[in-house]
């Protein structure tokens, strides 16, 4: 014989049968059903009221929860959200909270479930993890310890111009210093843009790029002339090993949120791409809260330095033991009676030979190891990368200067 399975609203309608017959007191059919005394009166109390509908389950939600956020303030943190597709929970409530810091704003989860409810968060592609990385650069530790910079990959405007973004960040703040439309990455349209923001915010320690072009260029220690510029201003280039984005990971993401609000689609012309640069960085700067900067924007942290920018550059003065070499129009230097090319973009420049051991030299520019030189072969061989090299102290900085001449 199979056996009959019965709903719970079929033994409920059964319980009422039973109790009606009056051959079974209540206790007795709680105890025979498996249920209390008080679940068996209102089952009774139900169907008297209701009918048989009334057996069925009910929510045991509460019909009031004084815990419950208040349906404002999520109205709120969505509007946000759609102003800003791009800013998690975390940055909302951290700007809610600064505009209104007596409501009672909800916790972080809550808000990441309401933004799901209302399909306001798109689910990610889950990355494998990366492996083991390489070296990393030099700790940032305070504003104007690195500023950071990059060119945005190009695009065309919509009048089919090519638009390349310069971007020139601090690094500890976050604090977007330059934001530039600019026609092509010339040496020429790169320099002036840094010397506005020099004038404006003053000369950090060192400026981290990768290796692209004006960053860097061909010769000794790849240097190129907006480097050369920069060290005589007694900044350090710090560049990024080739192939490793990630060493300039913070700028990287920088771009990303760049890319997606101000240039899909791109501005009907340069002109047009650069106000929405510059709306997009004061938003950025003094809007847009930063986990890494306990949710505080960049300008409350940010700080221009206090090393003025020189106008004229200063001269460089190398140490009386060293032999002392002027860079030619080919970005060549005379040692002996034959030439060695160095870089073009030390033209004019002089530069500096230590010996360090017999027939082995180190070159330097200014204060920062270039290459060792093996005078025997006549070959440059690169040093580690000189941001990493020795102290600015180590080329010495007594005033005289010796005159270039063959040795």
């Amino acid at each position: 014989m199979p056996w009959r399975e019965t709903s719970p609203m079929e033994e409920r309608l059964q319980f009422i049968r039973d109790y009606e017959t009056e051959l079974l007191t209540m206790t007795e059919l709680a105890a025979q059903y498996g249920v209390s005394r008080k679940t068996g009166y209102e089952w009774l109390a139900r169907y008297r009221a209701e009918g048989a509908t009334g057996l069925f389950d009910r929510s045991r939600r509460p019909h009031h929860s004084p815990h419950a956020t208040d349906p404002a303030l999520i109205s709120v943190l969505v509007a946000q959200r759609q102003r800003h597709p791009r800013w998690g929970a975390t940055k909302l409530l951290a700007v809610a909270a600064r505009h209104a810091p007596a409501a009672d704003w909800p916790s972080r989860s809550t808000v990441c479930t309401q933004l799901k409810k209302r399909g306001l968060v798109r689910p990610r592609r889950r990355r494998h993890a990366p492996g083991p990385g390489v070296t990393p650069r030099t700790p940032i530790t305070a504003v104007n310890d690195v500023w950071t910079t990059d060119f945005k990959g190009e695009f065309r405007t919509g009048d089919g111009a090519y638009c390349y973004p310069l971007t020139l960040r601090d690094g500890f703040s976050r604090f977007v210093l330059r934001c530039d439309a600019l026609p092509g990455p010339t040496y020429d349209a790169t320099r002036r843009r840094f010397e506005r923001a020099f004038a404006e915010y003053g000369l950090p320690q060192r400026i981290r790029s990768d290796n692209g072009a004006p960053f860097a260029g061909a010769g000794v220690a790849r240097l190129s002339r907006l480097a050369v510029w920069w060290i005589r201003l007694g900044i350090l280039p710090e560049r990024i090993a080739v192939g490793h984005p990630e060493q300039n990971g913070s700028h990287e993401q920088f771009h990303s949120v760049l890319k997606a609000e101000t240039t899909r689609p791109p501005a009907t012309t340069a002109r047009g791409q650069q106000r929405r640069f510059d709306t997009f960085c004061a938003e950025y700067n003094y809007e847009r809260p930063h986990a890494a900067l306990a949710n505080h924007t960049p300008a409350m942290v940010y700080q221009p330095s206090m090393r003025p920018w020189p106008r004229v550059l200063p001269p460089i003065d190398y140490a009386g033991h060293l032999e002392i070499r002027r860079v030619y129009g080919n970005g060549c230097i005379w040692w002996g009676d034959r030439v060695l090319f160095l870089s073009s973009a030390l033209i004019g420049e002089d530069v500096a030979f230590e010996e360090v051991g017999d027939g082995l030299w180190t070159v330097y520019f200014a204060t920062l190891p270039l290459a060792r030189f093996d005078e025997r072969h006549r070959r440059l061989h690169p040093l580690a990368p000189f941001t990493e090299g020795r102290s600015a102290s180590s080329a010495g900085s007594a005033p005289d200067r010796k005159n270039p001449e063959r040795r």
